[in-house]
């Protein structure tokens, strides 16, 4: 499919045909016909799940080199071209979750939040992903949730409710298979007592791996579902390769690339996961992940020009601000130096005597005594609130969570991160402001100014041959 061309391109093109006579009349000039510009062959769609501008923004600061005078460009700033809209459908108001601004950016159409790919009307829509399939086109996924969460489902399967994580990753084969590359986590829905997902993968002609390092070892010209987890991926602060999402993003277009082309859906989901607990350092270093693997696609754009690249967010998380309780600043120097994420640190503190050493060799940043006793002080309260719950009888217990020391512990070592860099929260939960749109290669112009995340799936679509 041909793109129209534009009004510009029309009148230079008559212009340029026009016949030129001689005072005889009988000299005409020909011209060629000037070539429509060709539509996609390849198109990766990126979600960075819960990525609205504050986040974007902070990395910039994050990523910053202190010693120059400058604040430097990241890839966000040179690829950012416009904004979209993210509003679920009227009946759930103006908050999108992430079901329903998948469904947006899959399908092109407003539903209520929770339905997979469905209208309001619970109707299957179809998908962008199954459109390009269907025009011979390979397909895939590449998430650092397991492969069944709410943004990949609304690409790859139809349901009523995002928490049908079972009957999700059932449909991947019962409803057709509709990918060949499937990366990230999900061991608990896919290999299940009542039944085996990956075998019957394996059977229908799937490799199957289970680590980092065979994505290196991959037969091609075979579709491979691969699975590192149980549920998502660990965190990029603690998980065996900070970069996982490039790594994978990678494997995936080698095994994808082909004379057709092909479709592939990244999502970045845990920037979501660190927005809904408020924490910034493990926000940065998922932003990092995905700066690094947008800056490979930059890079294979360049050496792959029929390819169009599209990143946005489905909605944004937490809130987030940089700069807070009126303060002019924002210190992200501590975020640089931390190797672990405040859940593991919490986790490996909870049973040990803590201590100003411990700390600060976890932190990565030299803690004060005050911040000893914050902590200390919160693990006391921990262990207060455990020893009120194993009071209680089985009725009352059955009505409350059962307290873990390590995230109460957790959100103390948060607090401190947070005074420390200034970052300031207004939610555990998703917002309704507008997103970055950013996009690179064939056709990145359609995606420019201000546009609905519904503009971004009909796009698509049109760039795909759909009438």
């Amino acid at each position: 499919m041909k793109k129209l061309l534009s009004a510009v391109s029309i009148v230079l093109a008559l212009s340029a045909c026009e016949t030129i006579k001689s005072a005889s009349e009988t000299a005409v000039l020909t011209v060629n016909p000037i070539e429509e510009m060709q539509s996609p062959k390849n198109i990766i769609m990126v979600i960075a799940d819960g990525m609205g501008p504050a986040y974007t923004t902070s990395y910039r600061y994050f990523n910053d080199d202190p010693l120059t005078e400058h604040i430097e460009e990241t890839v966000f700033d040179r690829l950012l071209v416009g904004s979209a809209s993210t509003y679920p459908a009227r009946v759930s108001g103006v908050v999108t979750d992430s079901a329903a601004g998948a469904t947006a950016l899959a399908t092109g159409f407003k539903t209520y939040n929770g339905a997979i790919a469905l209208d309001v009307n619970k109707n299957s829509v179809e998908t962008v992903l199954e459109f390009a399939k269907k025009q011979g086109k390979k397909t895939g996924v590449v998430v650092t949730s397991q492969i069944n969460h709410a943004t990949p489902a609304s690409y790859l399967s139809h349901n009523v409710s995002r928490e049908n994580y079972n009957e999700i990753a059932d449909s991947y084969l019962d409803k057709g298979i509709k990918a060949d590359v499937y990366l990230g986590g999900g061991w608990k829905y896919f290999i299940r007592d009542d039944r085996n997902l990956i075998e019957e993968f394996k059977a229908s002609g799937f490799q199957y791996i289970d680590n980092y390092n065979s994505l290196s070892k991959l037969q091609e010209n075979t579709p491979v579902i691969g699975l590192f987890a149980d549920k998502g991926l660990p965190s990029a602060l603690d998980d065996s390769n900070n970069y996982r999402l490039s790594t994978m993003t990678k494997s995936a277009i080698k095994q994808l690339e082909n004379t057709e082309g092909y479709f592939l859906l990244v999502e970045a989901s845990q920037i979501d996961w660190a927005g809904h607990s408020n924490d910034i350092a493990t926000a940065m270093a998922e932003m990092s992940d995905l700066a690094k693997t947008m800056i490979y696609l930059e890079q294979y754009v360049k050496q792959n020009p029929d390819t169009l690249v599209i990143l946005t967010a489905d909605h944004s998380t937490g809130g987030l601000t940089i700069g807070a309780n009126g303060k002019y600043e924002w210190n992200p120097e501590i975020l640089r130096t931390m190797k672990s994420s405040p859940r593991a640190i919490a986790k490996k503190i909870s049973e040990k005597t803590i201590t100003q050493n411990l700390l600060t060799k976890l932190l990565k940043f030299k803690v004060t005594e005050k911040e000893v006793k914050q902590i200390q002080l919160a693990k006391n309260m921990a262990i207060e609130k455990l020893s009120t719950y194993k009071k209680l009888n089985t009725q009352a217990k059955s009505k409350t969570h059962k307290p873990m020391m390590s995230q109460i512990i957790e959100s103390s070592i948060k607090k401190i991160i947070d005074v420390r860099t200034n970052t300031g929260w207004t939610s555990g939960g998703h917002t309704a402001i507008d997103v970055p749109v950013h996009s690179l290669g064939n056709s990145s112009e359609e995606f420019k100014g201000k546009i609905d995340n519904t503009d971004i799936a009909k796009k698509i679509f049109i760039l795909l041959g759909k009438n």
